[in-house]
């Protein structure tokens, strides 16, 4: 099997073992912008379990414009997937949830309590346009938590038309919103100012939980590189996430 580790085996796989649980990827193959076949799925688990990682709970995306996917083929997908894990002997554990774009697909969704959640959580992942907030955004997150679930904003410090605005963050959070960041963002994989904003989300401490959002062989490499930065290592020594608790580790 190749491996990207050399001398850096032990400190990446270290950092890495410190999160423990991945709770967004996208490798149930072929239903998205993801892995686009059982093998790459295996060679992306593969990578992670390199990395150190001991579960992961992948997300396809659910956007009806785009990928109008359903809870039926995300968990046949993830029953395909699970038995080219046996038959190739991959010992990770798998589950799968969804990324949820905040539109009127999502709504219905919501309606009929249709949610795939976080591992055993009440944790819904949700996203919404890098361009603009849906204009219905606070009413989202208030019926998704009178529906008794937990929103959970996926990589926040890409959605540029916040400007940078650390209020507007906060507004969120004081509506009962975590948040998850991208860690290639730490990296600069977006660009410099999403990696900025990422950095000012961590010093404000609005960071619950850590992703790879890991679509294909690209990322893993990014998250080798990461892994191997001392800046990543301390930002692991200071700040608390809250990945391991998605397992029992």
């Amino acid at each position: 099997m190749f491996s990207f580790f050399k001398k850096n085996k032990i400190d990446i796989q270290n950092a890495y073992q410190t999160l423990a649980v991945d709770m967004h990827s996208h490798l149930i193959p072929g239903i998205d912008d993801g892995s686009k076949s059982l093998e790459e799925s295996i060679r992306l688990l593969r990578q992670l379990i390199e990395l150190g990682y001991k579960k992961v709970i992948t997300t396809p995306h659910i956007y009806y414009e785009l990928y109008p996917n359903s809870s039926d083929i995300i968990l046949k997908g993830l029953s395909q997937l699970k038995a080219a894990m046996k038959q190739d002997g991959l010992s990770i554990e798998v589950d799968a949830a969804a990324e949820y774009f905040m539109d009127d697909h999502f709504e219905g969704l919501l309606e009929k309590d249709d949610i795939l959640t976080i591992g055993s959580t009440k944790m819904v992942l949700v996203e919404m346009s890098f361009f603009a907030a849906p204009p219905k955004l606070y009413d989202y997150l208030f019926r998704l938590q009178t529906k008794g679930y937990q929103p959970l904003l996926a990589h926040p410090e890409r959605y540029s038309f916040y400007n940078n605005d650390i209020k507007k963050y906060q507004d969120l959070k004081d509506r009962g919103c975590l948040f998850q960041l991208n860690l290639l963002s730490l990296q600069g994989h977006y660009g410099k100012a999403v990696q900025r904003m990422a950095e000012k989300l961590l010093k404000a401490n609005m960071i619950d939980f850590l992703g790879t959002d890991m679509h294909h062989a690209f990322h893993a490499e990014g998250l080798v590189e990461l892994g191997k930065s001392k800046v990543f290592q301390k930002i692991l020594k200071e700040y608390t996430f809250k990945n391991i608790t998605l397992g029992k580790y």
